[in-house]
């Protein structure tokens, strides 16, 4: 066996906490450091520029998170139904699935980029941009939108990586990239005065290098496993099964954006201040969202590994586990977001506006003590995802979706004013949370014990 293979792990054997761990605890690590190209421009932006242009960053982030919802479909596609061929040991399918993948990835990316060059001006005229910030988000977001085959094929990467339950190597490529992309924001910007379009090219420039090196790495550990026969291409049937879990996961993160976009639009309502604050939050909030997604991910791969062998009982136990995994993560986040708020928003500020902190701090303090519940719910879907149960997971989704836009909307034009948007969040996580863990609890906590 290569060095390359010897790196594919099987969830399917061993103790369901440790494996879960072992696997999960780097992707959480990973996920870290891919929130720091984010966090880095908007902090690149804030502190060298000004906070109008963190303001056209956070603002051209909820436009950007639309494009991220495809890509991470087909990262949720590929590695689901390629850990379901890997587990069941299946792999002369599981590389066509990976190469079926990645041909429809590519015309999903060209179809994107394409229509968010030409259309990304409507876009923020759509989400009530200002007009002073309206120039440097559109520089922004054009240059993202140049980058995006970096963006989608990246995650495709990463998804094919965690197929194989190899968590380790998607980290160290990002805790290289994320790092040298902070020095590169800050030489683009204070060296070669390129302003916002500086922080957007330095961005760029470091995912590309991550994205080659890890398509680079993903051929090598392809063509360590031998089959009998050449894998085709292309399968109908494979495409078929991948579109099955990939649009629902595109409908689910493309709807939230675009759910946030609306959000975005009534939060805009509130001048710059308010605006500056939400981007600096909502940048703060979508690093632990984003964490726990990124290990629901993770359990998918876990989930749809032993239900690709046939191991039903291993996951209830996985799921205990990965509740466990992300309370024990929940504790330190929500303490420092609740104690340290105003340190991590000045983090992002420089001489911030009264306004900025007011709106940020409550922002956050409202959301941080409800991370324990949107994390057993992200827990739940992350099962939900790897058996396939795909309708319980949209409807779940949608549910907590639907809810805060339309209590953001109704709640923001009463006294409340934009607390009423903060107010939405907490509704929303736990009614969806309720529904999820009911949808788990009926297909898994019983039946899976009898190997049904």
């Amino acid at each position: 066996m290569s060095e390359a293979k010897s790196k594919n792990k099987d969830l399917t054997v061993g103790e369901p906490q440790k494996v879960l761990w072992r696997f999960c605890l780097p992707l959480f690590a990973s996920v870290i450091f891919q929130q720091l190209y984010n966090l880095a421009d908007s902090w690149v932006a804030g502190r060298f520029i000004g906070e109008d242009a963190l303001a056209s960053v956070g603002n051209s982030y909820e436009i950007t998170l639309i494009f991220l919802a495809f890509a991470f479909g087909c990262n949720i596609g590929c590695s689901v139904i390629t850990s379901r061929y890997f587990g069941a040991k299946e792999y002369k399918d599981m590389k066509t699935a990976i190469t079926t993948s990645m041909l429809s990835t590519l015309v999903l990316c060209i179809t994107l980029m394409t229509t968010g060059l030409l259309f990304g001006g409507k876009l923020l005229l759509l989400i009530n941009t200002p007009a002073d910030l309206f120039s440097p988000s559109l520089t922004y977001l054009n240059i993202y939108c140049i980058g995006l085959p970096f963006v989608f094929f990246y995650n495709l990467a990463n998804g094919i990586f965690s197929a194989f339950g190899d968590s380790k190597t998607p980290f160290y490529f990002l805790a290289v990239s994320s790092v040298v992309n902070i020095f590169a924001d800050i030489l683009f910007v204070t060296v070669f005065k390129m302003g916002i379009a500086g922080v957007a090219w330095a961005t760029l420039i470091c995912q590309g290098i991550s994205c080659l090196l890890a398509i680079y790495f993903v051929i090598r550990r392809l063509k360590s496993i031998k089959t009998n026969e050449n894998a085709p291409f292309f399968s109908s049937r494979i495409f078929k099964q991948f579109l099955i879990i990939a649009i629902p996961s595109i409908c689910q993160q493309s709807f939230i954006s675009i759910g946030n976009i609306i959000i975005q639009g009534v939060i805009n309502s509130f001048g710059s201040g308010v605006m500056a604050g939400y981007s600096a939050g909502v940048k703060l909030n979508n690093l632990v969202i984003t964490s726990f997604t990124t290990l629901a991910n993770g359990i998918s791969n876990y989930a749809s590994q032993n239900i690709g062998a046939k191991k039903f009982e291993r996951i209830h136990l996985g799921f205990k586990a990965g509740l466990k995994l992300v309370w024990y993560l929940t504790i330190p986040m929500c303490f420092l977001y609740l104690v340290f708020t105003r340190q991590f928003l000045c983090f992002f500020l420089d001489n911030p506006s009264d306004a900025a902190l007011a709106s940020g701090t409550l922002y956050l303090r409202i959301l941080a003590p409800f991370y324990f519940i949107v994390s057993a719910k992200l827990v739940a879907d992350g099962f939900l995802r790897g058996s396939g149960m795909m309708r319980q997971f949209i409807f779940t989704t949608f549910t907590d979706l639907i809810l805060r836009v339309t209590l953001a909307i109704i709640l923001s034009s009463t006294a409340l004013g934009f607390l009423g948007i903060w107010l939405s969040w907490p509704i929303g996580w736990t009614v969806g949370t309720s529904l999820s863990l009911m949808f788990y609890w009926r297909r898994f906590a019983f039946r899976e014990k009898k190997g049904k």
